[in-house]
């Protein structure tokens, strides 16, 4: 799935460690972990955390 090799991306993009993404979503690290090895898959409203806490737009998420 492409979803968690995206948040990985760009979450790499800024520089951030899962924990201090996690962080920013009032998220578990373990969760993000699982996330970017697409073992789970996020809510709109989780996905919505993540951009926001990224600083991108929800749609240009999916144009990566």
């Amino acid at each position: 799935m492409k979803i968690g090799k995206n948040i990985r991306t760009l979450r790499k993009n800024k520089k951030l460690s899962q924990e201090q993404l996690a962080e920013r979503c009032n998220l578990h690290r373990t969760y993000i972990g699982a996330l970017e090895r697409d073992e789970k898959s996020p809510t709109i409203d989780t996905l919505e955390k993540i951009v926001k806490a990224l600083e991108i737009p929800l749609s240009d998420f999916f144009l990566l």
